[in-house]
């Protein structure tokens, strides 16, 4: 049981969302304000991508990120950043007969392009995708080799920012071990169990229970599941020790048929975490917890 949870809001996403809910943050203005509507619900930590401000599609564009982040900044409002580090990674096969024609959505890119933003704006955190993933039905893998996630996280770790290594599946497990042992990430190392995502693990407490126990010694980690089982997996994590992670890029409703917005997924959040008996995680408190070193100034 973790009694002392920090709840993270995914607040946007790179989801084929915009259109599937009407008010996906979309600019970069509507993000900042989507990260501080969280943070005033609860949330220490706003995890965040970015969208092209015209079309609603997924962008890599560093301009963005560093817009939205200024906007939080002059806020006033004390929220860790957690910059996504997983675009660049899309695969889309060609069609039987000649699959190395790759299709539309195809956004391949290697580690230091990933993290260019990373780099430009130094975050507290940044994601580190551990593996490739057949993602959803047809022919979209998410493609992130061991040779590509060993760099990624040698800059990661040359940056001074924290890897949130997102875990899919098994093996990514297995293999982020394996670059932990290899001294590429720092102790003690932050995990977030991604649960729901066909066909990657399945949002089952079995498996979540699972993984915890495969974690190596003085990990902090963290889960969630995606659209019904939001909820249902935040209780579970709350309940094996971990942290909690909602917010409109894993699931658009609060209840059957009512949209939600990233505020009141939180304050969802933490209903259930107060109902558990535990408590909420400020930003300070989180960052001890994650263990980040103070924010820069």
């Amino acid at each position: 049981m973790n009694r002392r949870v920090v709840i993270t809001c995914a607040v946007t996403g790179a989801g084929d969302t915009v259109g599937k809910h009407p008010a996906i943050p979309v600019t970069p203005e509507q993000i900042a304000a989507a990260a501080v509507e969280a943070a005033s619900a609860g949330a220490a930590v706003a995890h965040i991508h970015v969208r092209d401000p015209g079309t609603g599609k997924p962008s890599r564009d560093p301009a963005l990120y560093r817009e939205v982040m200024e906007r939080i900044r002059a806020s006033g409002t004390d929220v860790i950043v957690n910059l996504t580090a997983g675009m660049g990674g899309d695969l889309a096969i060609g069609p039987d007969h000649d699959p190395a024609r790759f299709g539309p959505g195809t956004d391949l890119v290697g580690a230091g392009a990933r993290a260019a933003h990373v780099a430009e704006l130094l975050p507290e955190i940044c994601t580190l995708d551990c593996g490739s993933l057949n993602f959803g039905d047809g022919s979209l893998v998410y493609v992130s080799t061991p040779d590509m996630l060993r760099r990624q996280a040698a800059i990661i770790q040359r940056l001074g920012v924290k890897p949130e290594l997102e875990i899919f599946d098994t093996g990514n497990l297995w293999f982020a071990k394996r670059m932990l042992a290899e001294g590429l990430l720092d102790a003690p190392p932050l995990f977030q169990f991604c649960m729901g995502i066909p066909w990657g693990l399945p949002p089952e407490p079995r498996m979540m229970l699972a993984l915890r126990d495969m974690l190596p010694a003085g990990s902090v980690w963290a889960g969630f599941g995606i659209g019904r089982m939001q909820m249902p997996m935040a209780a579970q994590a709350v309940l094996l020790g971990g942290n909690v992670r909602v917010g409109l890029e894993d699931n658009l409703y609060l209840d059957r048929g009512v949209h939600a917005s990233n505020g009141s997924l939180v304050d969802r959040a933490v209903t259930i975490v107060e109902a558990l008996g535990s408590q909420v995680a400020g930003p300070a408190e989180a960052r001890e917890i994650l263990g980040l070193p103070a924010p820069r100034g």
